[in-house]
């Protein structure tokens, strides 16, 4: 019970702010930052027990309590941990029809996450995030890709607390423009050399990075990568995703896996970058933001190209919006069938108004066209060349204090995944919590 209070009293969480735009070099960052969050050090655990023990009145004198009993230095001085809780509400007109699961009644989820950061040498990071969750709920609101996968869902529950990511990063060598990071839960895009888009989404996880099209669809593998920031604003990453499931090895050809390849250049009020996918095995993380009939085959693989940029004005608060775009193309090479997809494109748009009523509030119209066919193995009409897919969202989000924000959304969509029949209308509330 003693060991309980004193490691139980060291959770507490503490309040801090934090941006709910998708930031990279945050990520991999997280040693360097200024963050409030709850620290270890040598003395956390010795002066806490020692308290405790001073205080503990027992008529039983044989009672002895040592101090040394519990080893001082438990963390590194500079662990970190920080976290945060999501509740989410939704009700969506026409589930049904884009799933037989799902049901167009009020559904509610939860996911809470922990983030631990440790750095070694000031430079460096082990991250590993534990999170749980119950938005895989059969039927429920928040996992259908494209249609309505909530932007902070944790399906791979229920309500079990697991370690979801981990990895490390280093620079390589004595420079401060190059690091390496790697790890066994990792996706391709905690690796991109940039930030790509500034579009915060409300509902749908489909709009995060501009979408998560063609090339930017990632699934959590091991993973290992390499990523050059200069001081000019050019930056260049390399990196590649891997499940090397069962005697498959690392990057053979029975290895499902995706090497993306990023060439950006950011200021502080635009950036363009051009990356490369190359996903081998049928890889289908393009799900995300992608009408049913465009899929790989087993054994097949698809090379993909996605387009990224963002504006923003010098000045937040004002009518003129902040604007992020997106583009991918994906060809497949191994799909059999003459229906079946041979080309595919998308785009998406997504329009920003921060600080708009009170600081740290936004509000944003994201919309586009998932992954469609463009032509098929051979050149016969495509399963989904009848379809006009159309995916959007309204939200707006507010902070209630520092650590609670809340984020009201109605969405909706047209010819979403295989039908003309499956349009839908929803609207949800999502409140976070940052400690």
């Amino acid at each position: 019970m003693l060991v309980a209070s004193a490691s139980l009293s060291l959770l507490a969480p503490v309040a801090a702010q934090a941006s709910d735009v998708v930031n990279l070099e945050e990520i991999n960052s997280y040693s360097r930052s200024n963050s409030k969050s709850l620290k270890f050090d040598s003395k956390t655990f010795t002066n806490k027990v020692s308290d405790d023990f001073a205080n503990l009145q027992r008529p039983n004198n044989g009672l002895e309590v040592k101090q040394n009993l519990f080893e001082a230095g438990g963390f590194s001085d500079t662990t970190t941990l920080g976290g945060s809780a999501v509740f989410a509400a939704t009700a969506i007109d026409g589930a049904e029809k884009v799933n037989d699961g799902a049901s167009d009644s009020l559904q509610t989820m939860y996911t809470y996450t922990m983030d631990l950061n440790t750095s070694f040498t000031g430079d460096d990071n082990l991250y590993v995030r534990l999170r749980t969750g119950n938005g895989n709920q059969s039927n429920g609101s928040f996992e259908e890709k494209t249609a309505f996968y909530h932007t902070d869902n944790y399906s791979s529950g229920p309500d079990t607390l697991a370690v979801d990511k981990i990895w490390y990063t280093t620079p390589i060598g004595d420079s401060e423009q190059w690091s390496a990071t790697f790890g066994p839960k990792i996706e391709n895009y905690y690796m991109y050399a940039a930030p790509v888009s500034i579009y915060r989404p409300g509902f749908h996880k489909a709009f995060k990075l501009g979408s998560l099209s063609g090339a930017y669809g990632a699934s959590t593998k091991q993973g290992v990568g390499i990523k050059y920031v200069g001081d000019n604003g050019f930056a260049a990453s390399s990196n590649i995703v891997s499940s090397a499931a069962g005697t498959a090895g690392f990057l053979t050809n029975e290895d499902e896996h995706k090497w993306d390849t990023m060439l950006a250049y950011t200021q502080d009020q635009y950036h363009i970058s051009l990356t490369l996918s190359q996903q081998h095995e049928d890889w289908n993380s393009f799900a995300y933001y992608a009408t049913d009939a465009v899929a790989a085959d087993e054994d097949s693989n698809a090379t993909a190209y996605a387009t990224r940029a963002y504006w923003r004005p010098e000045e937040s608060g004002t009518i003129m919006p902040e604007i992020s775009v997106g583009y991918d193309v994906i060809s497949f090479d191994g799909n059999a069938g003459s229906n079946k997809v041979k080309d595919a494109s998308s785009y998406f748009v997504g329009l920003g108004w921060p600080d708009m009523f009170q600081d740290s509030d936004y509000i944003g119209l994201g919309f586009g066209q998932p992954l469609k066919t463009t032509k098929t193995v051979n050149g016969d009409t495509a399963t989904d060349d009848t379809l006009s897919p159309f995916l959007w969202e309204l939200t707006y989000s507010f902070k209630v204090n520092d650590s609670v924000t809340m984020i009201p959304t109605i969405f909706g969509g047209s010819d979403i995944q295989s039908s003309t029949d499956q349009d839908i209308f929803g609207a949800a509330l999502t409140t976070k919590f940052k400690f």
